[in-house]
């Protein structure tokens, strides 16, 4: 059984579907959505969605690590990550 990934055109084609509207509207649609994810987690901010998660920006401080290749011990910097916390009503609905 081939697993495929849930795409941007994916997503338009069933908000297409869904509300009857041209797909063209439906991508633009969904762009903006994501546009205006990226920027309230560029500016630090979380998103909550409800009934599905949480998207919050994580801090994760420097670390020594090891390049597989060659061996080489490095540095891996500080960063930030996004990181997704699914709602309790997501969680159970994916464990039936």
């Amino acid at each position: 059984m081939a697993k495929s990934n849930l795409t941007r055109k994916d997503l338009a084609d069933a908000v297409a579907d869904q509300l009857g509207l041209a797909r063209t509207t439906c991508s633009d649609i969904v762009d903006a959505f994501f546009d205006s994810m990226k920027s309230t987690l560029t500016n630090g901010e979380p998103i909550k969605i409800v009934h599905f998660g949480t998207f919050t920006l994580r801090d994760k401080n420097p670390r020594n690590g090891r390049n597989p290749r060659t061996g080489e011990s490095i540095l891996i910097k500080k960063r930030q990550m996004v990181s997704f916390k699914p709602s309790k009503k997501l969680r159970e609905r994916v464990n039936e």
